[in-house]
């Protein structure tokens, strides 16, 4: 109850206060001055008046905050009872009420979730940003290297410029390799690039591969062949072209991060009536768990200075998922470290 007595500020309550106490005064003026005047004198007169008009003052604000206050009251409870009465009269019940309960929790859930969506993808292009410039000034500051050593006189050793300017065509190799990988990513994503699908034998493919991967295969040590003899034929409908860079990146990969004297097989098996699994296999280095969502992502390094002293853009397995996917197919990959790793990818059998 004292609380309800509690002396606040209110503008409105303020004003109408001090509005009112000014009408009274100019209403009693004339009793104040003939009571007073006539009974009091100097000093005693002033106190009087002073005395009388902040009472009056506090009576008429207390009596109108009072006023305001169940006027609220009164008008807040007539809205919620118009409320339940249209609640009443929709048909809502408990049951109801709970469920737009838990669809207001969803909906702040889904926007938490957005929310989150929006941190990552703007993390990921940060992180894809500082990782293509620094892609790209490697080989830039390499062959600016070479040439500024060339032009500041070393062009006059013969030896010296050779060696020189067939490290800089290297560099320069290398800034073409990763624009094109780029621009041939930039066209599968806005569906610039399509894919030529025809009927062709996947082991004729697959042998495509080991014959361009043998003197790599040799080089590192390491066995290239099928995990086992296969005696039939399987054509597949998808584009030759674009698969044989899938295998070529994947067992490329392979060989990359294997050990010495260990292997890299390929497999064909079926994934259902329709479609074959096609599964490029290692004994390597493998794959820590956490890395294995983002492994296709474009530049990402699972140990950035060990992968750049492999060489490659960084592109590979990006353009290997973009290509899968525009065939509408699937890709897979497993791994443990100090195992090995397998990459897989399912393909249309043909209907001929």
């Amino acid at each position: 109850m004292l609380s309800f007595f509690k002396l606040s500020y209110n503008p409105q309550a303020f004003r109408a206060s001090l509005i009112l106490t000014l009408c009274a005064f100019l209403l009693d003026f004339l009793f104040f001055h003939l009571i007073i005047s006539s009974n009091f004198e100097g000093f005693n007169q002033l106190l009087l008046s002073i005395a009388y008009y902040l009472i009056l003052f506090f009576i008429i604000r207390y009596t109108l905050e009072i006023y305001i206050r169940l006027y609220i009251e009164t008008g807040v409870k007539k809205v919620l009872d118009e409320l339940n009465e249209e609640i009443l009269k929709d048909g809502y019940n408990e049951k109801n009420l709970e469920k737009l309960t838990l669809d207001l929790i969803q909906k702040a859930r889904e926007r938490t979730s957005e929310i989150n969506v929006l941190k990552d993808q703007d993390s990921y292009r940060r992180e894809f940003l500082g990782n293509i410039s620094h892609e790209l000034k490697t080989p830039l500051f390499t062959i600016q290297g070479y040439i500024l050593t060339l032009v500041e006189g070393a062009i006059r050793d013969k030896k010296v410029r050779d060696k020189y300017l067939k490290r800089a065509a290297k560099g320069v190799e290398r800034l073409i390799a990763i624009v094109k990988d780029l621009d041939l990513i930039t066209q599968f994503e806005s569906g610039i690039k399509t894919v030529d699908k025809s009927d062709f034998n996947v082991f004729d493919l697959i042998d495509n591969v080991f014959e361009l991967m043998e003197f790599e295969s040799e080089k590192n040590t390491i066995s290239l062949n099928y995990d086992k003899d296969y005696s039939e034929l399987i054509f597949v409908n998808a584009d030759q072209e674009r698969i044989l860079q899938v295998l070529t990146n994947l067992v490329v990969n392979s060989l990359k991060y294997g050990i010495k004297n260990g292997f890299t097989k390929v497999s064909v098996e079926d994934f259902n009536k329709d479609k074959i699994l096609v599964k490029v296999s290692d004994n390597g280095e493998g794959i820590d768990e956490h890395h294995l969502p983002r492994l296709f992502e474009r530049f990402y390094r699972i140990d950035k200075n060990r992968s750049r002293k492999k060489g490659g853009s960084g592109l590979g397995l990006s353009i290997v998922k973009h290509i899968i996917e525009a065939h509408q197919e699937q890709i897979f990959v497993k791994s443990k470290v100090g195992v090995g790793t397998e990459f897989s990818f399912t393909l249309q059998k043909s209907n001929s």
